[in-house]
């Protein structure tokens, strides 16, 4: 092999070597949710904006949004390392493997989110800033520092993070904060438990395994889906509620009444089979699919609405 040959191998591998470590450390971050938290971020500014606000502002905001999810999801792989060890939905995860060591995952993590603060600080707004701070601290020391080992209720109350997108994209286009968005903050709070108890009744064993006391691990299957049930009639309502707060057309009314019921009845679904085996599989992963699909199209709905001529 000529020494330009060889020369040419070593820089492939150190490329893919370096894409490799990159791929990693972006791993950390927990893409999937960073998408579904901006889902619900833009819609929002829109609906502040009556309209498409401007590109720059938009841009900034989702940039700050999505290092400080980011920076929250580093943090978290790095305060659970422990618990993905022993779950075989996580123990992939960079910090298990040894890709990224955890002294650089805890920097990393710390980077982002000083840079997401100071990003939103500079290019957006105070309020934004400071929004996006409790949204971290939320997640970070209330969610997986306290609550997620110690009770069944961790995600309803540390599901609040996930609700503070709303609350930094309606800041970020006015500078503060009112009823519109503190009503998408609800339904966003209560659609989180049928969100994520499913994936939880999914992975059931990994949970029990890592003594994490999920509902679904120290509950009946039927009681959990009784609770989802409960969590998305609350959700439904809170979704009808912004038609007279936020002066939603008749058009959005209709659609977020036919979401809520679609999304309700594969909750009601579950607690059937649940209650009867012989109806078939429990089908929880169907119904934390279509938790997905109802926020994303929820979304939608309000985004267009700002565009209705009545």
């Amino acid at each position: 092999m000529s020494p330009a040959v060889g020369r040419g191998a070593e820089l492939t591998r150190a490329a893919r070597n370096a894409w490799h470590v990159v791929g990693a450390y972006v791993a950390l971050t927990k893409p999937r949710v960073i998408e579904l938290l901006l889902v619900t971020t833009l819609p929002t500014m829109m609906l502040a904006q009556r309209g498409f606000p401007p590109i720059g502002l938009v841009l900034a905001t989702m940039v700050g949004g999505a290092g400080a999810a980011g920076a929250s999801g580093v943090l978290n792989c790095y305060l659970d390392r422990d618990i993905d060890e022993v779950m075989n939905r996580t123990k992939r995860r960079p910090l298990v493997t040894g890709e990224v060591s955890p002294r650089n995952a805890l920097i990393f993590g710390f980077t982002l989110a000083i840079g997401s603060l100071v990003w939103f600080a500079v290019l957006v707004n105070a309020a934004s800033a400071w929004l996006t701070f409790v949204a971290m601290a939320i997640y970070v020391v209330g969610y997986t520092m306290i609550l997620k080992r110690r009770t069944p209720q961790n995600i309803v109350w540390g599901g609040a993070a996930g609700c503070m997108p709303v609350l930094i994209g309606w800041s970020a286009v006015t500078g503060g904060v009112s009823w519109t968005p503190i009503v998408l903050f609800g339904v966003i709070f209560f659609w989180t438990p049928p969100h994520y108890w499913p994936l939880s009744m999914k992975f059931r064993r990994d949970y029990a395994n890592a003594r994490v006391p999920m509902l679904p691990v120290v509950a009946a299957d039927t009681k959990v889906a009784r609770e989802m049930i409960a969590y998305a009639v609350a959700m439904v309502a809170c979704s009808l509620a912004l038609v007279p707060v936020a002066g939603m057309t008749w058009v959005y009314g209709v659609v977020a009444l036919a979401l809520g019921l679609w999304f309700l009845s594969s909750c009601v679904g579950l607690l059937r089979r649940a209650q009867d085996p012989s109806r078939g599989k429990l089908g929880a992963m169907k119904v934390f699919h279509a938790s997905i699909t109802y926020l994303t199209l929820l979304s939608v709905a309000i985004a267009v609405d700002v565009f209705l001529p009545f």
